[in-house]
C-alpha cells in the first residue's frame, strides 16, 4: 500500500490463486508484455494475482513504500512460481515516495499499472507518459478539475497509451445489456442510472492492524490501515460525487458519449453528514472517541444528474455512509422498454406482460457478450465476480496490438471529472454548470464501440 502520508508532497502536475495460465489471442504485435506495478496494496494486489496468471505477462517490477504490502505481493509472485520482479521504494532508509520514477526508468518495460492512493494517480500518470511507459490506471484519473487537464494534454503530447480500469464495464450483465442496447431492445434511450452504493464505514475505519483491515476500530488517517489510511480524509474534507466510474462508465458507453454523444451540463445535490459521525460514535460505542466529534462533509447521499447532447438524462448516487447492501443502481430505460438491476428485471413493451417485469436472465443469456462466452472460464475466480480479469485482459490485448484503448484517455478524464464538478456544484449551491468537452469537438466524428469490444 502507497502510503498517502509520504506522498503529499507530490506535485498535481507531475488474495493468492493457483497459477493458471489463461489463453492469448492470436494478434499482430507483440506476443508477451513485460508490466510494472505501482502500489501493492489490497487492490494492488487484486490485480497483480490477475497479471501473474497469464502466460503472455512478465511482472518484472514492483512499487510500494510499505514493506508488509510489498512482502505480500512478493509472496505471491513466489506462490505463482514466477520470476521474482525487481522492487522500489523499500529500503534501509524508508520509504521513497518518489521510488516509482526509478521503476519508471528500468528499461524493457511495455507497460505499468497504477493503483495506489486516488490523489496520487494523475502526478504518477504524468510521469508515466512522459517516460513513455503506456498506463492502465485505477478508477479516478485525477482530484482537481486541472489534474484531468494535465492528464489529457499529456497523453495527446506524449501519444503514449492510457487506459482507466473501470471493472464494472465488464460486468457480465452490464455487457449484456449494451448488446441489447446495440441490438434495439430498448429503442431509442432516454435515461439511465447508476452510482456508488455501497456501505463502506467498515472500510473506512479500523484499529490500524494490516491482519484487520476492515471493520476492527474507529482510526483513520496516520492511524489506519489500507483505505482507513487515506480513502477517509476524502469523507472527511470534500462534499461531492467522489467515485463516479463505476456508475457512469456503463452509461456512457450505452449512450456513446465521446462517439457521437456528450455530456453538456452537470448538477449535484448531497443530504446531510451523519452516517459516519453515527458509526463511530453509537454503532462502534465510541462517543468519546475524537473522531466521533469531527464533522464529515461528505454527505451520506449525493445525487448528481447529467444532461447529454443528444437529449438522454443520467442519475448518478453515491452512498457509503449508511446501512445498505451492496448495489450500483443501474436503470437502463427507452421508447421500448426498461432494465433494473435491483430487481433483475426487464420489461419489454410487446414482449413482456403489460405492467409487469420479466426475470432479466433469459435476457441475459441471449445477449452474452462474446467475451464472456470465450473467457468465462478463465475469468472464474477473479475480482469482482470475474470483472477484473477482462478489464486486465482489455489492457494487456490492446497493447498488445498496438490498438487503441476501449477505455480512453477522453473517457478517463470526463468520467472522473464529474466528481470535482459535483463538488463545484454542491458548493455554489447547487447550480448546474456546463460540462467540459475534453475531445474539443471530436466526439461528433468519433465512432461507437460495439459493446466494448468483441476481440477485447
Amino acid at each position: 500500500m502507497l502510503n498517502r502520508r509520504h506522498f503529499l508532497s507530490l506535485s498535481s502536475a507531475a488474495a493468492l490463486a493457483g497459477a493458471t495460465a489463461f489463453p492469448t489471442l492470436a494478434r499482430a504485435g507483440r506476443e508477451r508484455l513485460r508490466l510494472g506495478l505501482i502500489g501493492t496494496g489490497m487492490r494492488g494486489q487484486v490485480l497483480l494475482k490477475e497479471l501473474l496468471r497469464r502466460d503472455d505477462v512478465e511482472v518484472v517490477a514492483l512499487c510500494d513504500i510499505e514493506p508488509i504490502m510489498l512482502g505480500r505481493a512478493l509472496a505471491m509472485v513466489d506462490k505463482h512460481k514466477k520470476a521474482r520482479p525487481q522492487t522500489y521504494g523499500v529500503s534501509d532508509a524508508g520509504g521513497d515516495p518518489f521510488a516509482y520514477r526509478k521503476l519508471l526508468e528500468q528499461k524493457g518495460l511495455d507497460g505499468v499499472i497504477i493503483a495506489t492512493p486516488w490523489e496520487l494517480h494523475a502526478s504518477m500518470a504524468i510521469d508515466a507518459m512522459n517516460a513513455k511507459v503506456p498506463v492502465g490506471c485505477e478508477v479516478v484519473a485525477g482530484v482537481t478539475l486541472q489534474d484531468h487537464w494535465d492528464v489529457l494534454r499529456t497523453q495527446q503530447r506524449s501519444g503514449t497509451p492510457y487506459m482507466l480500469l473501470e471493472n464494472v464495464c465488464y460486468r457480465r450483465d452490464v455487457m449484456a445489456v449494451l448488446q441489447m442496447v446495440r441490438a434495439g431492445l430498448f429503442g431509442e434511450l432516454v435515461h439511465l442510472q447508476g452510482g456508488y452504493q455501497h456501505d463502506l464505514r467498515a472500510v473506512k475505519f479500523n484499529n490500524g492492524d494490516p491482519a484487520k483491515p476492515y471493520g476492527s476500530g474507529v482510526e483513520f488517517g496516520a492511524k489506519g490501515w489500507s483505505e482507513a489510511r487515506w480513502r477517509t480524509q476524502h469523507s472527511l474534507t470534500r462534499n461531492g460525487e467522489l467515485y463516479p466510474s463505476h456508475g457512469i462508465g456503463p452509461c456512457a458507453m450505452a449512450v456513446n458519449i465521446h462517439r457521437g454523444n456528450r455530456f453538456t451540463h452537470i448538477n449535484s445535490f448531497a443530504s446531510k453528514a451523519r452516517g459516519l459521525q453515527d458509526y463511530v460514535g453509537r454503532k462502534m460505542g465510541a462517543k468519546e472517541h475524537p473522531n466521533a466529534k469531527l464533522g464529515f462533509k461528505l454527505g451520506d447521499v449525493v445525487t448528481t444528474t447529467l444532461a447529454c447532447e443528444n437529449g438522454e438524462t443520467i442519475l448518478l448516487q453515491h452512498d457509503t455512509s449508511l446501512p445498505r447492501p451492496y448495489s450500483l443502481g443501474f436503470r437502463v430505460q427507452g421508447t421500448d422498454g426498461i432494465w433494473m438491476d435491483v430487481n433483475h428485471s426487464i420489461h419489454i413493451e410487446g414482449r413482456s406482460k403489460p405492467h409487469q417485469w420479466e426475470d432479466f436472465q433469459a435476457y441475459q443469456d441471449r445477449y452474452d457478450h462474446p467475451l464472456w462466452k470465450k473467457y468465462a472460464a478463465a475469468a472464474e475466480g477473479a475480482g469482482h465476480g470475474g470483472m477484473d480479469f477482462f478489464v486486465v485482459h482489455a489492457f494487456v490485448e490492446a497493447l498488445k496490438a498496438n490498438a487503441p484503448m476501449p477505455i480512453d484517455i477522453y473517457d478517463a478524464v470526463a468520467w472522473s471529472a464529474i466528481t470535482p464538478l459535483s463538488e463545484q456544484s454542491i458548493a455554489e449551491g447547487f447550480k448546474t454548470l456546463a460540462f467540459p468537452d475534453f475531445t474539443e469537438g471530436l466526439w461528433k466524428t468519433r465512432k461507437p464501440i460495439f459493446a466494448l469490444d468483441d476481440r477485447y
